[in-house]
């Protein structure tokens, strides 16, 4: 930084030691001000913005100490420096404690003063830098934005701003596709671990040794195939946030050992005999009734209490419905971009059909079937010809279909798009395979419907 771009407070009740300061200091270029008590300084300090703030320990009214204290409850980044006779070098050292740069005794050594300033402006450049890179990288940080203006929507970003501000543990609830993960990172995003990564695991996804083994991590050798020593999630999500979706997933041991590391903080690698510390924060998710799994045995009751000390109940899409163009409109914008394709917006048809429909899959489901409509428009509008579910007729003469009609004909639908594949489906739709399964076996599919193209 240059001498201008630098402020310097002298506060001294002597009157010859202000002016040689500040003849000394304006000569070097630097903007510099003087004040002859302490009163005077904190007017100063609240006019103007001050780099550093050279003080005596020794005034009348209002001490250094008491002094440096206000400072730091003004901007903590102001570099303070105490002047101080050799008969009060025990209270400068009290004044380091405080958060003092240094010290330099009296009379004053231009030398050492030239050398204490230097090295005081080096670390005003280092906090300046410290603080523009933190504001870059909460930039970078941003998760993706939580789009909605319904009451409901609002009253959950309440509740993620409440409990951001606090390491409490949380747990985010709600159907399959509402947008769980998106919260989990809104949270960690605002909290101040946000400067840590945030894990993810979906415990659905994994046996209970893959899980067992992604958690912990492991050594190498600890079991057939661990070729190489691996960290965990547990260990890679220090001073951040664990996310475990589908908490509600793991077994009966799982819960045993998960519910030992959030009490101590502590574990060790698969295989491995060394205690590794970490601080983490946990937010978990489900679309399970846990307080169901606890009564019939499947769920222990004091991981429970631990996970859900705050809960976040997610609205379906349906329960928000006046959001769903907004959303609509937010991923068209995304996707027009990434394919590069001049699609701006819906037709009125397209719009409303979007808003009528009630959306089982919730935001996954709307986010691929705008992403499907933005693959076939031929236009600059979606048209609802371009959308690839089917919609529930309104028509008086042809009557409303029941719900578990809709249901029936749009998996039949995405089961034939995706030629039977019941991952990709279930990805789809939204669901879990084993849900997927059971629909099928609900609606006992014929073979003939299965090779239908559903419109």
């Amino acid at each position: 930084m240059k001498p201008e771009e630098i402020g310097i407070l002298i506060v001294d009740d002597e009157a010859s030691v202000r002016d040689s300061l500040y003849q000394w200091f304006k000569a070097d270029g630097y903007r510099v001000d003087t004040a002859d008590e302490g009163t005077r300084a904190l007017k100063k300090l609240q006019e103007n913005a001050w780099d550093i703030v050279l003080l005596d320990i020794k005034m009348p009214g209002m001490d250094g100490i008491e002094l440096q204290k206000r400072i730091k409850g003004i901007d903590n980044n102001i570099v303070t420096i105490i002047m101080t006779a050799y008969a009060s070098v025990d209270t400068a050292i009290q004044g380091l404690k405080d958060g003092a740069f240094d010290y330099i005794t009296k009379p004053i050594d231009p030398d050492d003063l030239s050398r204490l300033i230097r090295n005081a402006v080096e670390k005003r450049r280092l906090v300046t830098e410290n603080i523009q890179l933190r504001q870059h990288i909460e930039e970078l940080l941003l998760p993706e934005e939580v789009v909605g203006e319904s009451p409901a929507i609002k009253r959950v970003m309440d509740m993620v701003d409440t409990v951001a501000r606090t390491d409490a543990t949380v747990m985010v609830l709600g159907e399959s596709g509402t947008g769980k993960e998106l919260i989990a990172r809104a949270i960690h995003s605002r909290s101040s671990r946000r400067y840590f990564p945030i894990i993810a695991i979906n415990c659905g996804a994994y046996t209970e040794g893959l899980l067992e083994s992604e958690l912990f991590g492991h050594e190498k050798g600890s079991f057939t195939g661990a070729m190489y020593r691996r960290k965990g999630k547990l260990e890679m999500a220090d001073k951040g946030t664990l996310f475990l979706d589908e908490i509600g997933n793991i077994s009966e041991k799982m819960q045993m050992d998960l519910l030992r590391v959030i009490e101590t903080k502590k574990f060790t690698r698969l295989g491995g005999d060394k205690t590794i510390d970490v601080d983490f924060r946990i937010i978990c998710a489900t679309n399970k009734n846990l307080e169901k799994a606890i009564k019939d045995g499947s769920f222990r009751e004091d991981l429970y209490y631990r996970l859900n000390v705050f809960s976040i109940v997610l609205p379906t899409l349906k329960e928000r419905r006046e959001d769903i163009p907004l959303i609509a409109r937010y991923f068209l914008k995304q996707y027009a971009q990434s394919m590069n394709k001049d699609v701006i917006d819906f037709s009125p048809q397209a719009r409303e059909a979007f808003t009528g429909y009630d959306w089982p899959g919730n935001i996954r489901e709307l986010r691929n079937a705008v992403e499907r409509a933005v693959v076939v428009a031929k236009g600059k509008y979606i048209q609802i010809d371009d959308i690839a579910f089917p919609f529930p007729s309104v028509s008086a003469a042809e009557g409303v279909e029941s719900l578990e009609e809709m249901e029936k004909r749009h998996i039949l639908k995405i089961l034939n798009q995706t030629k039977g594949n019941i991952a990709q489906a279930s990805e789809i739709l939204g669901i879990s395979r084993l849900t997927l399964y059971n629909k099928i076996e609900k609606y006992n599919f014929r073979k003939d419907e299965l090779n239908k193209q559903y419109l």
